[in-house]
């Protein structure tokens, strides 16, 4: 039997699975700033019908781009917004969708194809495949939620439902935590003594609910007002904070008590971080290392939230902060892998 070189060697090796799946995890990292910037330019809404197969094709022709603009055109962010908008105009919103849609299908070869390689060559042991098979069907239920999400704009809205988009950044930010750690066995063993990850855990929680207020944030355009700090025009609380019945639907529909409630949000999460930094500094290599990344990113998240309100969120930093705020969940999900592996 010949004997395999280096390079095949590595390709069937359980290091490479873990490269792959680093790469999936960037590729997830680019579908949420991407659809951040498709809510952000208002282009969500642009691509009226869900067809995943014959949707990868964009308008090939004038005929066909002229039936995508009509179908636009019957919708209410068209009649009440964007009435008026030309062909030209159209296409931009149109390819940050698409893009976005494509970036999907694209995401979903880009994990089943080397599966099967991976699987074939034994680099996947027989008793991972289940788990594996789950990670690509969440994938496959994320083109269903963004779908409805996007119908949610179609008939009375003027934009998607601040609920739906949370949705659909909570099931993305589920499969990109749970990505991560994979690879993460793949690449790192695990000790048999089991470390006390309880507070890694604690902020990986911390930091998806603050994203996730965020995304209540976005879909509101909440941002867009009382752009101050710390204050809030002037106030500790924003006017009027549960002037809508029933009370408790203000946390999700008010737009000065969501925007305060994701100032402090990010006020609970750097107290966090502050504290998983003081006890990381204390370990030795990787754990302390992203005790470290995480003090950095969060700190670098506060000023950037800071600056975007301050200047009435424009595209680039909104994304920048969307950007880091996934970075941060990252860093967070592999400080809980490294405090896991202690023995």
């Amino acid at each position: 039997m010949p004997r395999m070189n280096a390079s095949e060697k590595f390709w069937k090796s359980r290091t490479a699975v873990g490269f792959w799946l680093l790469a999936v995890a960037g590729v997830i990292l680019a579908m949420i700033v991407i659809g951040g910037l498709t809510r952000l330019t208002g282009s969500g809404l642009s691509i009226t019908e869900w067809k995943p197969i014959m949707g990868a094709l964009p308008p090939m022709s004038d005929a066909a781009w002229a039936d995508a603009f009509n179908k636009y055109r019957q919708i209410p962010q068209y009649l009440i917004e964007n009435r008026g908008m030309t062909l030209d105009q159209f296409k931009v919103i149109f390819w940050w969708e698409w893009g976005h849609r494509f970036l999907g299908r694209f995401l979903g070869l880009m994990f089943l194809v080397p599966f099967i390689w991976f699987a074939s060559v034994g680099a996947i042991k027989r008793s991972e495949w289940p788990g594996m098979l789950l990670l690509f069907v969440l994938g496959g239920l994320q083109g269903l939620i963004g779908w409805w999400m996007v119908a949610s704009g179609l008939e009375v809205r003027t934009s998607v439902s601040q609920y739906r988009l949370a949705v659909h950044l909570g099931a993305a930010l589920v499969l990109l935590v749970a990505i991560l750690w994979i690879a993460l066995r793949y690449l790192r063993s695990e000790s048999e003594r089991k470390g006390d990850a309880r507070r890694g855990y604690v902020f990986i929680a911390l930091v998806y609910v603050q994203m996730l207020l965020g995304a209540l944030v976005a879909g509101l355009d909440a941002g867009l007002i009382y752009n101050t700090w710390p204050d809030m025009n002037g106030g500790i609380l924003p006017d009027g904070p549960f002037g809508l019945a029933p009370w408790w639907i203000n946390f999700f529909e008010n737009h000065g008590l969501v925007q305060f409630n994701h100032r402090i949000g990010g006020y609970i999460v750097a107290g966090a971080a502050v504290f998983i930094y003081m006890r990381g500094i204390k370990l030795k290599g990787a754990a302390k290392t992203s005790a470290k990344a995480i003090a950095i990113l969060t700190a670098f998240q506060i000023f950037l939230g800071i600056c975007t309100l301050l200047l009435v969120s424009p595209l680039s930093l909104s994304a920048l902060h969307q950007v880091v705020a996934a970075a941060l969940l990252s860093a967070a999900v592999w400080h809980a892998f490294e405090l896991k592996r202690l023995g």
